[in-house]
C-alpha cells in the first residue's frame, strides 16, 4: 500500500470542526492552540463554536481550515503512535488553500509561518475588490466547458479555474459572463450550473495582484525542501524545491486548480490508498470519481479517525513505517 496525505478545500469548512479531535488528542489540541496564539484571534473558538458567519468569512474560512486540517493530520499521526505504527506518506496535497496544510505536513513551512501566510491570503482574497464570483459545472468536462465559453464568445470573461473529477468542473470570471453561460451549457449538457459562495474570481487571472503580495510576503517564512514530495495545484507533479514550490505557490491564486491531473499524477505513482485530513468528505469523492480502483479514508472528526487508523493497521505495507 502507498498512500497520500490530501488537505481539504475552502468549501468544507462547517462549525464544530476538530473539536472532538482536540478534546481526545493533545497534538490537535496544542494546533489550535498555536493557531490562536499566532493569529492573536480565537481560531479554535470560530472553529468550533461558530457562528457560521463567521466561519464562512474568507478571512476566517482559510486560517481555520487550514488549522483544523492540520488538527486532523497530528490526531492522525498521535493515534497510529499509540498503536506503535509511524505514518508514512509517499505523496502530500491540497486543493486550493488545502495546499498550505500539506506543505506543513511535508516540512517546508513551519505551521506559524503557513499559518500567517494563510491568514494574509484569506484577507487579500476578500479585500480584493473584484467584480466577479465562480459556478460549479456538472455533467461536462473540462474541454466540453472550454469549448462551450469559447463559443459563446465568453473567453475574456470566464475561465476554467478547478478541473477537479469528470463531470465537475468550477468556472471563474466576471459577474456577466457567468450570467450569460448557464444557457448555453445547460444546451451543451450541463445537468447544473451552481453559483458558488465566494467573494471574488478565484483561480482566475484577475487574482494575480494577490499572488504577487504574497510572493513577497514568502520572503519572511522559512522554507525547506518537501519530504515527502508535494502534488502542485498549479502542474499537477510532485514537487521537493523549496524554490519551485514557492514560484508555483505564488501562481495559484491566479491559476487552475489541476485536480484531476494531481490525482491521476498520484495514481501513476503507485499511491492506491488517499487518507483527507479535514471537515467532510470532498477530495475523497473527487478521487472516487477519478479512481474508482483507489481506497479512500477521512479524518475529519473521532469516528471517521478510528476508522482510518484501523484500515491503516490492516494493511500497512508502504504507508506505516
Amino acid at each position: 500500500m502507498s498512500l497520500a496525505l490530501l488537505f481539504s478545500p475552502q468549501g468544507s469548512q462547517s462549525v464544530g470542526m476538530g473539536r472532538d479531535l482536540a478534546l481526545d488528542w493533545p497534538s490537535a489540541a496544542a494546533c489550535f492552540a498555536e493557531a490562536d496564539a499566532a493569529l492573536g484571534w480565537p481560531v479554535s473558538a470560530i472553529c468550533w463554536s461558530g457562528p457560521a458567519e463567521a466561519l464562512n468569512d474568507t478571512r476566517q474560512t482559510q486560517p481555520c481550515l487550514f488549522t483544523a486540517s492540520l488538527a486532523g493530520q497530528r490526531a492522525l499521526t498521535e493515534a497510529l503512535e499509540h498503536r506503535g505504527e509511524r505514518l508514512a506518506p509517499a505523496l502530500v496535497a491540497g486543493h486550493s488553500v488545502g495546499e498550505y496544510a500539506a506543505l506543513v505536513s511535508a516540512g517546508v513551512l513551519p505551521f506559524a509561518d503557513a499559518l500567517r501566510l494563510v491568514a494574509l491570503r484569506g484577507r487579500l482574497m476578500a479585500e480584493a475588490g473584484l467584480s466577479g464570483g465562480m459556478a460549479a459545472v456538472i455533467g461536462l468536462d473540462r474541454e466540453a466547458v472550454a469549448a462551450v465559453v469559447a463559443e459563446a464568445g465568453l473567453g475574456k470573461e470566464l475561465v476554467v479555474a478547478n478541473d477537479n473529477a469528470p463531470g465537475q468542473v468550477v468556472i471563474s470570471g466576471s459577474t456577466e459572463g457567468l450570467a450569460q453561460i448557464g444557457a448555453p451549457l445547460a444546451a451543451a449538457g450541463a445537468r447544473r450550473t451552481i453559483p458558488l459562495k465566494v467573494s471574488g474570481p478565484f483561480h482566475s487571472p484577475q487574482m494575480a495582484p494577490v499572488g504577487a503580495r504574497l510572493a513577497r510576503a514568502f520572503a519572511d517564512a522559512h522554507w525547506r525542501d518537501a519530504d515527502p514530495p508535494m502534488v502542485s495545484n498549479v502542474t499537477g507533479e510532485p514537487v521537493r524545491d523549496a524554490a519551485e514550490i514557492r514560484s508555483l505557490l505564488a501562481r495559484q491564486v491566479s491559476s487552475p486548480v489541476e485536480w484531476l491531473r494531481s490525482v491521476r499524477r498520484m495514481v501513476a505513482e503507485g499511491i492506491d490508498t488517499f487518507v483527507e485530513c479535514g471537515p467532510g468528505g470532498a477530495l475523497t469523492g473527487m478521487v472516487r470519481r477519478i479512481a474508482p480502483e483507489a481506497r479512500t479514508l477521512n479524518v475529519s472528526d473521532a469516528a471517521s479517525l478510528e476508522a482510518t487508523v484501523e484500515a491503516l493497521l490492516a494493511a500497512p505495507v508502504g504507508a506505516l513505517a
